[in-house]
């Protein structure tokens, strides 16, 4: 396959120049390469090792980019539900609300050429670095509720969601040529307005994302963390895995996030006791915000069908922050569902590292303008569920709305429980991230060996 053909073909415009410079600068570096003397094998050693890295980023933008760049289909005829908010898109000013706050959630995706890796000479995480940036993005939506004002969305996005969702639209409910010209124009009046003050802390959050290794919650410091699971950059991690990464860099963090912790629930159990003591502060009144992270499995080889009303649930409620899953060789993020299919956003799309350390970095490849649907019944068994509570009256009411979720699976087993008492979770943490738990019919603890299950994705 000729890669500039299958640039031009699957990415967009602008990718494929990013694709197609890629090459120009392979042919070049090779070229003047030829007559280097002896005393330079080393860097051509470093330029061959680029241009492999680069080469494989590249490919992966033309395998995956295709299918990120093909829009879904969205009926009017049912809402779509989005972290614990409906849209019904049959209304106008619905379809435009459901725009702007899907491309405000933060987008992290493939990149390359960024600072080599610990331990490695990798300069990208094109094709295995995908769960780490599921868990990044289910991290970053924890932080924007945290520390963001209620329901803030990011005031550039009208520039960048106008026309990028297909609706089913009846025959005699057809936009006019006159009518489109008119809300195109007043989208893009809306999208000349400039950054407002607020989006500092936007970029501020962003910035812990980085692709160095000064970042806290960059992937050099999230493989860095790995270590201790017996991880390495370049190698393929699970959900549950990615879980005790996230709590381990939050834990570690030194950015100001005032009063936040990250609970991992174990066995498939949330030990409210455990909770309690994470959260209390020596204040009568006072309780840290928490991020809860749960690893279930949700069946075998495939997902159990009766466990798809409860996901559907759980999506529905506002301290929901979304799920690290995916399907089966392909991790996602999911966000949302119309009927039954999920909402994702997908990291499958390598682009170039952004320079984080400049005031006014561009935002726009952080956030995506295109929603992508996916069948209920491709969802791998799998994933790792998140949600945040801002304080203890939200914590109650967390337990509250998910018990309630997860009674919808009531002929099954619930995928997880709620439980008083304590466990000592740092020292099962090891054990959680090499297997996990589920609850089996028989309302006995099974444990499943994922040595070579769907929780480690195997990544093309």
């Amino acid at each position: 396959m000729n890669p500039s053909t299958s640039s031009a073909r699957f990415v967009d415009q602008s990718a494929a120049y990013d694709i197609m410079d890629d090459w120009v600068f392979f042919s070049t570096e090779s070229a003047g390469s030829q007559g280097l003397e002896e005393s330079r094998d080393d860097q051509e050693a470093e330029d061959t090792g680029r241009f492999k890295d680069k080469l494989v980023s590249a490919w992966n933008s033309v395998k995956y980019g295709w299918s990120l760049k093909q829009k879904s289909k969205f009926s009017k005829r049912s809402p779509v539900f989005m972290l614990g908010k409906s849209y019904d898109l049959k209304d106008e000013g619905e379809r435009d609300r459901f725009r702007r706050c899907f491309a405000s959630l933060l987008w992290f995706t493939y990149r390359r050429g960024f600072p080599p890796l610990p331990g490695c000479s990798l300069t990208t995480d094109s094709g295995w670095g995908c769960v780490l940036r599921t868990s990044q993005m289910l991290l970053a939506q924890g932080l924007l509720l945290h520390l963001m004002p209620p329901g803030w969305t990011w005031s550039g996005n009208h520039r960048v969601v106008k026309d990028d969702m297909d609706l089913i639209r009846p025959a005699n409910d057809r936009f006019s040529l006159n009518e489109r010209g008119s809300k195109l124009s007043r989208h893009l009046s809306l999208g000349s307005i400039l950054d407002r003050p607020i989006e500092d802390p936007h970029r501020r959050i962003l910035s812990w994302f980085a692709d160095n290794a000064t970042a806290p919650f960059g992937i050099h410091h999230l493989v860095e963390l790995g270590k201790s699971s017996g991880k390495k950059a370049g190698d393929w991690y699970g959900p549950s895995i990615a879980a005790h990464i996230l709590r381990k860099a939050v834990e570690a963090s030194t950015v100001d996030l005032p009063s936040l912790v990250v609970y991992v629930a174990q066995d498939c159990t949330i030990y409210l006791q455990d909770v309690r003591t994470l959260c209390e502060q020596p204040h009568p009144q006072a309780w840290k915000s928490v991020i809860i992270l749960v690893p279930v499995r949700l069946g075998g080889q495939d997902l159990n069908p009766s466990y798809i009303s409860s996901v559907k649930k759980l999506l529905m409620l506002e301290c929901c922050i979304g799920i690290i899953g995916g399907k089966p060789k392909h991790s996602l993020f999911f966000v949302g569902f119309q009927g039954d299919h999920l909402l994702y956003l997908d990291p499958h799309y390598c682009q170039p590292t952004v320079d984080m350390t400049k005031k006014s970095f561009p935002l726009e490849s952080f956030h995506c303008k295109s929603p992508r649907k996916m069948a209920f019944s491709r969802m791998d068994p799998s994933c790792t569920i998140g949600f945040y509570a801002k304080g203890q009256r939200d914590f109650e009411s967390l337990c509250a709305g998910v018990n309630e979720a997860l009674s919808a699976s009531a002929e099954t087993y619930p995928m997880f429980i709620f439980e008083e008492g304590k466990t000592r979770e740092e020292a099962r943490a090891t054990t959680a991230t090499h297997s996990i738990t589920f609850i089996q019919r028989n309302s006995q603890l099974g444990r499943v060996d994922t040595s070579n299950s769907m929780d480690e994705f195997v990544l093309l």
